[in-house]
């Protein structure tokens, strides 16, 4: 046995030198970005040739220690990347997708996110046979609630509206029918703090919105009621996005309504709460997530559409720590994504 020893003992300590130059040779490999000025996890991913709406979790979990409040990156830091996958996602681009998603006016592409957005790639099925009517609040000649960024005004309904198609973008692609009621077709999806102010949004197709505030909301009821119609018997919801306006010290949480009479609006509301309360308890644990869901059955479109719907409101434009959360085109992203995973856990449990 003795002469047989050191031969045994030769070939362990081979082994664990490999292993060990193996690990070195894996660290060495991670790949790592330094985070500069002004710059949020989305854009640091997007500079490493990452699919920042793929990897935003798992960016999280490889950095939670490194960051603040568990979503805002350091100045100079360094921060591991995650891998880099074979891209196996199927691009939707055919005519029969397009029309169907009825998000364009000429057929050719989706042109209402912009060009930089325009190609929407296949992360599911999950949404399959979902049908979702989607609102931002006001437009056109009303811009809604008001704030002041450095010295230039901003508007609710141009935050609202960016959130609404980056969350569009999300429901199609995991499968979902998806018509934006609210539409500006010169916008699409913007990468900007400051979003300029227009008033050149229609209604869907492609109508002129009323100055007339009831007249303004009946032509959306009208319309979705309409579609809701044609595509009866199938599961479908609606979205209504807002920003509320407080007084400037009062910070809130994003909260959602329903109509208190349906059960549906209810899940649906319920579901995304839900998900809103995993993802800050993920994310900034340190802080307590005070958003609700209740019955509000008094504002229009909730009493007089008929589809199951929940009614948004993202936070308070005039407060400084919620104008971060629609300011940052990161953070707009992030809401778009929670409320898509929420309406994804709705419609798995129906």
């Amino acid at each position: 046995m003795s002469r047989f020893k050191p031969f045994f003992t030769r070939n362990i300590l081979t082994i664990i030198v490999l292993s060990f130059s193996f690990i070195t040779i894996a660290q060495d490999s991670l790949d790592v970005a330094v985070a500069e000025k002004g710059e949020g996890v989305y854009a640091l991913l997007r500079k490493k040739g990452r699919n920042p709406y793929e990897t935003f979790d798992a960016f999280v979990s490889l950095n939670i220690d490194n960051m603040r409040d568990s979503i805002h990156l350091y100045e100079g830091r360094t921060y591991k990347i995650p891998a880099l996958k074979k891209d196996t996602l199927e691009e939707v681009t055919t005519e029969k997708n397009v029309i169907e998603n009825t998000v364009l006016n000429d057929g050719k592409g989706y042109d209402i996110f912009g060009k930089k957005y325009n190609r929407i790639p296949t992360k599911s099925t999950k949404l399959k046979n979902a049908v979702y009517y989607l609102v931002s609040g006001h437009g056109g000649p009303d811009p809604g609630a008001m704030g002041t960024y450095i010295g230039k005004s901003i508007a609710e309904d141009e935050y609202a509206y960016d959130i609404t198609l980056r969350l569009a973008r999300e429901l199609i692609s995991h499968g979902a029918l998806v018509y934006i009621i609210i539409r500006d077709m010169n916008d699409g999806i913007r990468d900007e703090r400051y979003l300029k102010i227009d008033h050149d949004e229609v209604a869907y197709p492609d109508e002129p919105i009323p100055l007339n505030q009831v007249a303004r909301l009946k032509q959306r009821v009208d319309i979705i009621n309409k579609l809701y119609k044609k595509h009866r018997g199938k599961y479908q919801r609606l979205i209504v996005t807002h920003i509320d306006s407080r007084s400037k010290g009062q910070n809130i949480d994003v909260f959602f309504y329903h109509h208190e009479k349906s059960k549906n609006g209810k899940k649906i509301a319920e579901n995304i709460h839900a998900t809103f309360q995993k993802k800050y308890k993920k994310y900034q644990p340190n802080r307590a997530y005070s958003g609700t869901f209740s019955d509000r059955t008094e504002l229009y479109l909730v009493r007089k559409t008929h589809p199951a719907m929940t009614y948004i409101e993202i936070g308070n434009i005039k407060n400084k720590k919620d104008q971060k959360r629609i300011l940052e085109p990161d953070n707009r992203q992030a809401l778009a994504k929670w409320i898509s995973e929420g309406a994804i856990l709705d419609y798995t449990k129906k």
